[in-house]
């Protein structure tokens, strides 16, 4: 009997262990910029947030904190016009980027590197992620003035 009473006393126990751990695990997988040096993170697949927003003259910090390689690349046609294109590896358009990434990786974004760009051109810019495009890896910044 004092078996029984001990095997259900660990199993609470247990249960309130891993319920702490999830909450802290969906914490960190909400917002994994939270306390860093960065505005957007990024999981497997996903941006986090994947819409951010700014005002003209703001810069975005995105930091790689997932296990994955990543891109951050633009959409020729995702960006208003007179803004600057933008791309992991400094790339000035979109094929090149892809061109780029598919010979050598390159624009390879690695875990826990950062990328930065300046928005100086009101308007909402989409970008995505190439090894990840179609698990639909992509996100907006919706810069005001």
């Amino acid at each position: 009997m004092h078996r029984r009473v001990y095997l259900a006393a660990l199993g609470t126990a247990v249960s309130a262990s891993l319920a702490g751990c999830s909450s802290a695990v969906s914490g960190v997988a909400g917002d994994p910029c939270s306390g860093e040096d960065c505005h957007i993170g990024m999981n497997r697949t996903q941006f986090l947030p994947d819409v951010y927003e700014i005002s003209v003259g703001d810069t975005v910090v995105w930091k790689n904190t997932s296990e994955a390689d990543h891109t951050i690349t633009a959409y020729d046609n995702g960006i208003p016009d007179g803004a600057d294109f933008f791309a992991t590896g400094g790339f000035e358009d979109q094929e090149s980027a892809r061109h780029a990434w598919q010979g050598q990786r390159g624009g390879r974004l690695g875990t826990r590197e950062t990328f930065e760009h300046t928005f100086e051109v009101p308007g909402t810019y989409e970008y995505f992620c190439i090894p990840h495009e179609r698990a639909e890896m992509n996100g907006k910044i919706v810069v005001s003035e």
